[in-house]
């Protein structure tokens, strides 16, 4: 709701027990729903077509639409979280085995840190930061760092 009416800070994502504990897992979870909460605020299209109004029409009020080709096809103006599961039970027990969303959250965090690479700093971005560093250590006194 505050994102709803303006607010443009999300604060304690990670955050546990008041901000005396970080859980990377929970920065995860966290950001899966910031995600879901920007995707809100960026406007959910109403139209005639993903309010399927023609096919409604077509069919009449009382028929099955969940099969529908064009059900089908609007599926992705629902947000697309990674962690939230919104599957039936008996699916998320034969897809994920049963794991919750801490658990999901904890294989994701493993695989982000075994195989994440980042990358490169283009030309020169060494030289700009490392001036900055040394006009900061100038600024205050210190001497120059050797790295």
């Amino acid at each position: 709701m505050p994102a709803l009416a303006g607010a443009n800070i999300i604060y304690g994502l990670g955050m546990l027990e008041m901000g005396v504990t970080f859980s990377l897992e929970q920065l995860l979870m966290d950001a899966d729903m910031a995600k879901m909460i920007m995707y809100a605020v960026g406007g959910i299209p109403v139209t005639d077509e993903t309010l399927s109004l023609d096919i409604i029409k077509e069919n009449g009020y009382k028929k099955d639409f969940l099969t529908h080709k064009n059900t089908f096809k609007n599926r992705f103006i629902q947000s697309s979280p990674k962690l939230i599961d919104r599957r039936t039970r008996v699916r998320w027990l034969e897809d994920q085995g049963g794991l919750d969303m801490f658990q999901r959250a904890k294989k994701q965090f493993k695989d982000l840190y075994d195989n994440y690479q980042p990358d490169p700093l283009p030309e020169g971005a060494h030289e700009a930061i490392r001036a900055i560093v040394h006009r900061t250590e100038e600024g205050f006194g210190l001497p120059k760092s050797e790295y």
